[in-house]
């Protein structure tokens, strides 16, 4: 009798779809009736856990929105997915590893065949063009427009029929559609960008306009570009997790991916034609995706920097160790829902105390480690954003931000270790922050690192309560005393 071990030389692919075991998920629809409806660019990691995740979970009602996923700079995901049919595992990770076949991708133009590209995008059935090529691939300047400098612009405003860039292929397949005669549809993107639509939409215009005027006079008619919120932990591919895989399949995945079983992506209800039925699988489409942009800033992100900084100085290595802290648990809790929800508008569709239990259950997942150290990295960068503003408002508004302040001692204290035993401190700031903070002068850190919003600056309460804070950090107390008489 043939072993599940003899069969570890065979590939994930249609024919050996049918021989797993009941427990791993699989495609409830025949992909032979599935039409590409979508062109994704940028098939990594994350698109493969999220958005594609999404589309395999409606197609057994609607078979329209299969996708053809485009990589311009490689042919890895192709090469690795392409001689299993397009499948690959999904392994969500919480308290128990769940296995699901995923079956939405089914085509994988590649620049060795570039009129393939324009071609998917200029077909009638093409409905969706979405993204996740990360920020560099919009090519914008620091005010948002598009970057005209940027050696791959010129070149594909030089020879706008060969292309390089992510915008320089939109703009030249959207001129071939508009010859085809076929309409507009939908351009979103998913990349971890504030208000990414307006952006891309902004991108796209200035160089069509560059290019043909009259073509981006087209494009702002028919062509809409809504913006959207994505989030879920995608750790990387690794021996372990193929391995892993392969002992449950009893064959081999040559490339599966892993996440956390949260995930959320939040769409901006602005679509040139029919709308995708994402909201079946737990989409939200929302008139304004900003409040869902803040909370996630303001709620999970703030609070990861606080658990990052308390929990280095208590000696914890992870997110989930943290968590398993009581006492730095309820701080982190009461920090989110008595401070920081309160700077945050209503909005639609937005429940913020759900999102917040939500938010601590992500933390305390068992099956992922989210280093303390890797959040507490490029802080400069980060707290501006994640806990200064935050303060501001919460003052403005009249309430309490102690335990904002004493998340913003930490950082300061954070950088006061002494290196070693602690890592090199990782920051675009770090000479200076590292000056500053050896001094232990709480108030030089904050008028002189360039980074304290002037609102915060001159704000006498909040700048008490942070040296406050400081200080009693290097007390009998300590950072224990500090989070649980907070």
């Amino acid at each position: 009798m043939e072993t599940r071990r003899d069969t570890l030389n065979e590939r994930l692919s249609e024919a050996t779809l049918a021989d797993l075991p009941l427990a791993v998920e699989r495609p409830a629809y025949a992909r032979a009736d599935l039409v590409p409806g979508i062109v994704h660019f940028g098939p990594g990691a994350f698109h493969r856990a999220h958005q594609a995740a999404y589309a395999d979970a409606v197609l057994a009602d609607d078979p329209r929105w299969g996708i053809a996923a485009v990589a311009l700079n490689s042919t890895g995901v192709a090469d690795a997915l392409v001689p299993q049919d397009g499948l690959y595992t999904l392994a969500t990770l919480g308290a128990e590893t769940r296995l699901r076949v995923i079956g939405s991708l089914l085509q994988f133009p590649t620049m060795r065949n570039p009129a393939a590209i324009v071609a998917q995008i200029a077909a009638p059935t093409t409905r969706l063009i979405t993204a996740t090529v990360t920020e560099k691939g919009y090519a914008l300047t620091g005010e948002g427009g598009l970057d005209f400098a940027n050696p791959a612009i010129v070149h594909d405003l030089a020879e706008p029929d060969v292309p390089t860039s992510y915008i320089g292929w939109l703009v030249h397949s959207l001129a071939e559609r508009r010859r085809a005669g076929n309409g507009g549809l939908t351009i979103l993107s998913c990349d971890n960008l504030a208000a990414n639509g307006r952006r891309q939409r902004r991108a796209v215009l200035d160089f069509a306009e560059a290019r043909d005027p009259d073509l981006a006079r087209w494009i702002a008619d028919v062509v809409r570009f809504p913006s959207s919120m994505v989030d879920s932990i995608t750790p990387a591919t690794d021996d372990a997790l193929r391995a892993r895989v392969a002992g449950v399949l009893g064959i081999t995945d040559a490339w599966p991916i892993q996440r956390e079983t949260f995930t959320q992506w939040v769409i901006e209800d602005d679509f040139a034609g029919e709308r995708p039925p994402f909201d079946a699988a737990g989409a939200q489409f929302v008139r304004d995706v900003a409040a869902f942009e803040d909370a996630k800033l303001r709620l999970l992100n703030g609070a990861h920097s606080a658990l990052a900084y308390l929990g280095l100085l208590l000696g914890h290595d992870s997110v989930g160790d943290a968590m398993n802290d009581p006492s730095l648990a309820r701080f982190v809790e009461a920090m989110m829902r008595d401070e920081v929800a309160p700077t945050l508008g209503a909005a639609e569709g937005l429940d913020l105390s759900t999102y917040v239990v939500a938010i601590l259950t992500r933390f305390r997942n068992p099956a992922i480690r989210h280093s303390l150290w890797q959040i507490a990295w490029d802080g400069s960068q980060k707290l501006p954003f994640r806990l200064f503003g935050t303060m501001v408002e919460a003052r403005a508004q009249g309430g309490d931000a102690r335990r904002l302040a004493i998340a913003v001692a930490a950082w300061f204290r954070f950088l006061a270790l002494p290196r070693p035993p602690a890592p090199e401190l990782i920051d675009p700031l770090a000479d200076r922050l590292l000056d500053l903070a050896a001094t232990g002068n709480v108030d030089a850190l904050i008028d002189d690192s360039g980074i304290v919003p002037e609102a915060l600056r001159g704000d006498a309460a909040l700048r008490a309560a942070i040296r406050g804070a400081f200080r009693a950090m290097d007390g009998p107390a300590g950072v224990r005393g500090s989070i649980e008489t907070a």
